[in-house]
């Protein structure tokens, strides 16, 4: 009778072991500086870990036509184990490209890092010369408000370096991140759908914004955006998942058109 109770307990931890068991997928590659197709085989399989590839496509990046869309998708179906996956550059994309070429793509994500602020400037926030802040509670009033209305009416499947911060702010996340602002992002996210990325280079969102949108019953992905082959393991994620308690069921997965 005793070991049947043991083999009865190991028999339950060793499932909720596998029901907690996250398969990695990062789907925020990009074919950039010195990683190249070959180079992401070999490191998605030495690793043990899915890629999902995505082209930048919007004003001023590498694509920025239906055509060269179509180019692209030819040539990432060469590569099935890779998913193929649009990165939505700006807010112009939306005027750039026909819905028939960005169905062509497994899936579409974008973030807020890109925008025109209320004075028309331009700005990208990961860049401090293209950054404009007045004053800075007032810029991040209009940041939240931008990525709620970029969830609610752009065509994306995720949103991706979410709660990115620019350089003249970013060591005080948690004073601009507050609840209240949080909470924004995640209903937007919780009612059109869109999954939010964890993003290992940036290490955001904060495990405080994971653990709010998964009580609300928001997806994740899992990201890098790398920008050569010098990337290691999705540690983040792997951290945050283990901290939030996230399994499979957490997570949003792309179905391959490309392979249809």
């Amino acid at each position: 009778m005793k070991y049947l109770f043991i083999i009865a307990i190991l028999f339950l931890f060793g499932a909720c072991q596998q029901q907690n068991n996250v398969e990695l997928i990062d789907l925020h590659i990009h074919l950039k500086g010195d990683l190249t197709i070959e180079e992401a085989i070999k490191k998605s399989e030495n690793e043990g870990l899915k890629y999902g590839i995505a082209a930048n496509c919007g004003l001023g990046f590498p694509i920025q036509t239906d055509e060269q869309i179509a180019e692209y998708i030819k040539y990432m179906r060469q590569y099935p184990q890779f998913y193929i996956g649009m990165q939505a550059e700006g807010r112009e994309w939306l005027h750039m490209f026909s819905p028939e070429a960005i169905n062509l793509f497994d899936y579409v994500f974008t973030d807020a890092m890109t925008f025109t602020d209320a004075k028309g400037r331009r700005n990208r926030i990961w860049i401090k010369e293209e950054t404009w802040i007045d004053d800075e509670q007032e810029f991040m009033d209009y940041l939240v408000a931008t990525t709620e209305k970029i969830i609610n009416t752009e065509p994306i499947d995720i949103y991706v370096n979410p709660t990115f911060l620019p350089a003249q702010m970013e060591d005080r996340y948690n004073e601009f991140w507050t609840t209240e602002r949080m909470m924004k992002v995640i209903e937007a996210a919780k009612s059109k759908n869109v999954a939010i990325e964890i993003n290992n280079r940036f290490e955001i969102p904060s495990e405080k914004f994971i653990k709010l949108a998964k009580a609300e019953g928001v997806l994740f992905t899992i990201g890098t955006n790398n920008v050569d082959k010098n990337f290691p393991r999705p540690l983040y994620a792997e951290k945050m998942i283990k901290a939030c308690e996230l399994s499979n069921k957490n997570f949003w997965k792309p179905e391959m058109k490309a392979n249809n």
